[in-house]
Formats: C-alpha cells, structure tokens, sequence
C-alpha cells in the first residue's frame, strides 16, 4: 500500500556546499528520517537554466520582492528599491551569479510528507536565523546581508 501523502521533492546542493565538502552530511540528515534518494545528479547550470528553475512560478519575483523588502525593514535597513519587482529582480540576479559559481547537486527525494520533512531538515530561508540542528542552522555561514 502506498502512503497517502507520498510525496517527491527537489534539494540542491549548491556551490558552498559542494566547495565545503559537506555533501555526505547533507545526504545523511535526509536518509536519516527516511527518506529515499530516487535521482540525483552533478550539474554546472547556467544562466538560462537558472532564472527558468527559479521563475517558474510566474509571481516569484514579486513574492521574492516583498518578503525581501519587509526583511530589510524588520532589520531598519533602506531597502534598494520599494518595487517588489525591481527587488525580486535583484534576488534573481545575485543567484544566477552565485548558483553558475560552480557545480550544483539536485536531488529527488522521496517518502511520506517529504515536503514538510525536508523543510524541517533544511531550515529556514535566511541562514543567521534557521535553527540549530537543521543544515542550514548547523552549515551555513553567510547572511542575506
């Protein structure tokens, strides 16, 4: 029988992780909880592949935008610009740079509720503030700043 919420998600370990050489540890944390690895693979993705994986939803820059506007004013900083279009864009941007800086390793897992479980594994967007004992509260050295 099949698990009604049964689900498949992508993880990408990106270029610092790779560089860090922490892509062992990173597997481990996600077959750990029980997860199935069913596809994996090492690419260097380039510009196009990226702003297509990231603007497939045709909102995320705008979304992208005002969460990056409003981080910026919790943190009493000027943000660059208060179109959160212009915003997005600017996000879109420093990944394409950052996600083309080396080889990526996307990941298909697989398992009951893997979405759920694989953003608890991972933790929070914003590195400085994700809890401690999730990949990105444990590895993750850098800031949105």
């Amino acid at each position: 029988m099949i698990h009604p919420k049964k689900e498949k998600t992508l993880i990408i370990i990106k270029p610092d992780g790779i560089q860090r050489t922490l892509i062992g540890e990173i597997i481990k944390r996600y077959e750990r909880v029980g997860l199935k690895l069913v596809g994996i693979k090492i690419i260097v993705p380039t510009k196009d592949f990226v702003e297509k994986h990231y603007t497939i939803d045709p909102n995320w820059k705008k979304n992208v935008g005002e969460k990056a506007i409003l981080a910026y004013e919790k943190k009493g900083i000027k943000p660059p610009s208060n179109n959160p279009i212009d915003v997005g864009n600017r996000v879109l941007a420093s990944l394409v740079v950052y996600m083309t800086s080396g080889p990526i390793i996307p990941m298909v897992w697989e398992g009951a509720h893997a979405v759920e479980v694989v953003r608890k594994i991972t933790g929070g967007t914003e590195p400085r503030t994700s809890d401690v004992g999730t990949i990105r509260g444990d590895f993750v050295l850098d800031s949105y700043i």
